[in-house]
């Protein structure tokens, strides 16, 4: 069993621990030597580097509509404060250095949270799925991701949106953010829009990008230690010249989280021991 942290056994003293990390983490930013972007443009650049959209509502999910509506909101807040950010050359993209102050002047609704390995209902929840979002747009750009932490365990099966396996990325402020550089010449945006029950991003660019991308996963594999079931998912890119129709694959990362929900009988789960 896994010790548990000061805050566990005193609950009353996590508001102090988190007011002390909201602290730490942004001086950290203020001396770690990026330029961070923040330069929010009426226009939009011209070129449509990628495109995606994302469901908000999903009355199948099993979870209380009430706080899927918050989510929404909450949404609607933290994607005011991104929406049309330009990303210019040597810039740093930084979710929580343009949503720490989302809920300003009007606060967030309780949504839909992971916290210490349950979801739970609590103030602001629900910002991953704008994350998630956010760091697939990345995964389809010439844009360097800097950070990006996965969700420790997955408790649903995946939408089906087709999406590779461990291509999430989590945020909580204060402790996990995500981060995306621009090491090219080229000037990125962000845009974000909502309509009925989706919500919609597109990468822009000042210039052309020369390449294309797809990300997947080879044969995703499956071990089970102890009671836990954990997914272990390479993730790849094909990326494209559009010129030459050169093409390159590149392994990015390796995930690995924990499966709380029922797979399938005809996947096969390696067993090892405790």
């Amino acid at each position: 069993m896994a010790r548990k942290r000061l805050t566990q056994i005193f609950p009353f003293l996590l508001p102090l621990r988190k007011w002390q990390r909201k602290k730490l983490f942004y001086l950290k930013m203020r001396l770690d030597g990026n330029k961070y972007a923040k330069k929010i443009s009426e226009g939009l650049l011209p070129g449509i580097v990628f495109e995606t959209s994302s469901l908000m509502l999903n009355e199948n999910s099993g979870f209380d509509m009430n706080y899927q509506i918050g989510k929404v909101h909450n949404l609607n807040l933290a994607a005011n404060t991104i929406d049309r950010v330009l990303i210019k050359p040597g810039e740093t993209f930084s979710f929580w250095q343009l949503v720490r102050q989302a809920d300003k002047y009007e606060p967030y609704k309780k949504g839909l949270n992971l916290a210490d390995g349950k979801i739970t209902a609590s103030y602001g929840g629900g910002l991953c799925q704008l994350s998630n979002m956010l760091f697939w747009l990345f995964l389809h750009t010439p844009l360097t991701v800097t950070e990006r932490h996965a969700h420790a365990v997955q408790f649903l099966p995946p939408a089906a949106d087709g999406l590779p396996c461990g291509t999430d990325a989590t945020v909580s402020e204060g402790w996990l953010d995500l981060k995306a550089r621009n090491e090219t010449d080229n000037t990125f945006q962000i845009e974000i829009s909502f309509e009925g029950k989706f919500i919609y991003g597109r990468i822009l660019s000042k210039d052309p990008v020369n390449t294309s991308y797809s990300v997947f996963n080879p044969p995703v594999s499956y071990r089970k230690q102890g009671d836990a079931v954990y997914q272990l998912a390479s993730v790849c890119r094909l990326e494209t010249d559009k010129e030459s129709c050169n093409k390159i694959i590149k392994e990015l990362y390796v995930n690995e989280c924990e499966i709380a929900y029922k797979l399938s009988e005809d996947i096969n789960i390696e067993k090892r021991g405790a």
